[in-house]
């Protein structure tokens, strides 16, 4: 079995004005095409590649340590991105309702006080990788952050939604000013699909 890159649930440009079409296009035909392309390889080396990619990231401890890093490395790029994409609707933003948003407030106090700590969470991130809201081993809502492409699958989680604060994922338009990607972030999300992940 070879892993195949999904399609975008959208069109490249059906996120603008908050996500350019050129970096979204970019990002997925580029970027995410090119972990497929390695995970098939680095699956194959490692006789992993007739496993889901849930199946591999839940279970890296069977592979062989000098095999695993490639594997870790492009099965999370390949789920971190096609989650990501999952995360994002063209007529997203808003705040959540449901199940999540009790949760949320729940948790954190109120949206308002989530949002500010995820904004803070991605922002303070040091170098490439991602934030994610997750259910934790506990059962609990918990704002964690992972490096390069570690998958929170790996590590027990549940996971909600995530950003991606790699500079490929933003620079273009944003350069280096990660916040406003961030900003720019709130507009998109598909708390519908946060819902789903959220009730499973």
């Amino acid at each position: 079995m070879s892993f195949t890159l999904p399609e975008l649930p959208y069109s490249y440009d059906a996120l603008e004005p908050h996500y350019d079409a050129r970096t979204v296009e970019i990002h997925h035909s580029k970027h995410h095409a090119t972990y497929v392309a390695k995970l098939n390889a680095a699956a194959e080396a490692a006789g992993v590649s007739d496993k889901s990619l849930e199946d591999i990231l839940t279970s890296l401890d069977a592979i062989d340590e000098s095999k695993r890093t490639p594997v870790r490395n492009h099965a999370g790029g390949v789920w971190n991105h096609t989650f990501f994409w999952e995360s994002l609707a063209p007529n997203g933003g808003g705040e959540p309702s449901g199940s999540v948003a009790s949760a949320i407030n729940d948790s954190f106090g109120s949206f308002a006080e989530f949002k500010e700590a995820f904004s803070a969470k991605a922002a303070n991130h040091f170098g490439s990788g991602w934030a994610w809201l997750v259910v934790n081993k506990d059962g609990k809502l918990e704002i964690t952050d992972s490096h390069d492409q570690v998958c929170p699958l790996s590590l027990g989680q549940k996971p909600l939604l995530t950003i991606d604060v790699w500079e490929h994922a933003y620079y273009l338009k944003f350069q280096n000013v990660r916040p406003d990607w961030i900003a720019a972030f709130w507009n998109l999300v598909d708390w519908d699909n946060v819902e789903k992940r959220f009730s499973a």
